[in-house]
């Protein structure tokens, strides 16, 4: 009767610890832990927790005890190649960690994401965009040659413009839309800013690309958009800024030998 006793106590001590495995492979235990871990990771990503969902987790624990058992055995857990790859893909997964427990312990609030941009858009204040329209050619003469008969209205833009080496603008008379004279290479963008809107540039100019004839036909105050319209471009700029000079910090902190 006491070894009964002595042996119902010891079931019931080891039920709560077996319980808490779902299955085993060859010995090894899957627990619930495990389970709920990967369907809480399954969560972050669109999934919902159901009993449905924990049985395919289960299942793919299995399969993959059964799969990762079978590569021990057959060695390939220390073979050199492998070896690396384990490493690093640990390396990876605790540098993303790391990543978003600093950007939790430091959030990109609203009251940053405001900030950054009025500063953003206190930096174009006072810009303009431009529409401009050009002909690019080879050499400066043929340049000058186009530039004194526009200014003496014996052709018309459009039709020079057919000619030009640019074919995308060609095909549109030479037009290159509205655009900041920041997006042209240097000679062709300080030509636009010195030129009123409606007239042609002094006169041609040069860059790698060859020799251009330049109309600015119109320009206005650059339009910034509003934040809602580019918070979440803005939010991520913002993470990818403060991540790095996390890091950069940490290196500099480091030892390098």
């Amino acid at each position: 009767m006491k070894r009964i006793v002595m042996f119902a106590a010891a079931l019931a001590l080891a039920a709560p610890v077996y319980a808490q495995n779902v299955a085993t492979v060859n010995g090894k235990p899957i627990t619930k832990a495990n389970v709920d871990e990967f369907v809480k990771l399954l969560a972050t990503q669109g999934a919902t927790d159901s009993p449905q969902l924990r049985e395919q987790v289960k299942e793919e624990l299995i399969n993959r005890q059964v799969m990762v058992q079978a590569a021990e055995a057959a060695g390939l857990a220390k073979d050199p190649t492998i070896t690396v790859e384990l490493e690093l893909a640990r390396q990876g997964i605790l540098v993303r960690a790391l990543m978003a427990d600093y950007l939790k312990k430091n959030p990109i609030t609203d009251a940053k994401v405001q900030a950054e941009y009025d500063k953003l858009k206190k930096a174009e204040d006072g810009k303009f965009e431009y529409e401009v329209r050009h002909i690019l050619v080879e050499d400066e003469k043929t340049a000058n040659d186009m530039q004194a008969k526009l200014k003496a209205k014996t052709a018309k833009f459009e039709d020079l413009a057919k000619s030009s080496k640019d074919t995308g603008s060609a095909e549109k008379g030479g037009n290159l839309g509205w655009a900041s004279d920041s997006n042209y290479v240097e000679p062709f963008a300080k030509a636009v800013a010195a030129t009123p809107k409606g007239q042609l540039a002094e006169k041609p100019v040069q860059s790698q690309f060859g020799w251009h004839v330049i109309e600015v036909l119109d320009k206005r105050p650059v339009a910034f958009p509003p934040l809602e319209q580019v918070r979440k471009e803005l939010e991520q700029m913002m993470r990818e800024q403060t991540l790095a000079a996390y890091q950069a910090e940490l290196r500099s902190k480091a030892k390098v030998q």
